[in-house]
């Protein structure tokens, strides 16, 4: 179970570093290019062996990990406000998600065929983030939910950075599907966060010292 417990703190590492990527972009028009590819990547891991697979390591997703500890010690992180709206709204969102078979069924054959795209071009190239953004509108932007980002209009307006939000708010998903289909539930935020918190600690570690 210890094992389980670490697949899902990375799990929701993913979720939380999309959602600030998500904040990042909407607030400040920019975000890291490493981070965005990583958020591309894992849309295209749809049958992983191993849960780092998702993220080409568990290295790519250490700042989704440093923000998800300091959201399990304490919640009194008025910084993290509008990126634990994010998450919370995407584990919501991805749960509706997950009783439609139809719309899994074309979400499934649509990133089939943005993988190619991506491989052709790059996966953080314009074209690739504006496919990924349309699956998304068509699909889960249907649902009578739906997550309102917060930012400067002016860089909300562009839509370059609009199929990027969009990009971003998908990478959620994917890392909230991986979250439920390892045993991950919104109650374990509350009452499972110390198992999580001592996960994502020695995940966090366990990454810093094979840098040193």
């Amino acid at each position: 179970m210890l094992n389980n417990w670490r697949d899902q703190a990375l799990a929701l590492a993913g979720i939380f570093q999309s959602a600030t990527l998500v904040e990042r972009l909407a607030k400040t028009g920019t975000a890291p290019q490493a981070q965005l590819e990583i958020g591309v990547h894992s849309l295209f891991q749809l049958n992983p062996d191993r849960t780092e697979e998702v993220f080409a390591g568990a290295e790519n997703v250490l700042p989704g990990l440093q923000v998800s500890r300091q959201l399990l010690q304490s919640r009194q992180h008025p910084e993290y406000t509008d990126c634990l709206r994010y998450a919370l709204s995407i584990l919501y969102l991805q749960r509706q998600l997950s009783k439609k078979n139809d719309l899994l069924s074309i979400i499934g054959n649509r990133l089939d065929k943005a993988k190619t795209q991506a491989e052709h071009f790059a996966p953080t190239h314009e074209n690739v983030f504006s496919n990924l953004a349309s699956i998304y509108s068509d699909t889960l932007g249907t649902f009578r939910f739906r997550i309102q980002v917060l930012g400067d209009f002016n860089y909300l307006q562009q839509q370059r950075i609009a199929n990027q939000i969009r990009s971003m708010l998908f990478a959620g998903i994917r890392s909230a599907t991986l979250w439920r289909q390892l045993g991950g539930r919104r109650l374990h935020l509350l009452f499972q966060r110390k198992k999580l918190l001592n996960a994502t600690n020695e995940l966090i570690a366990h990454i810093e010292s094979t840098k040193n």
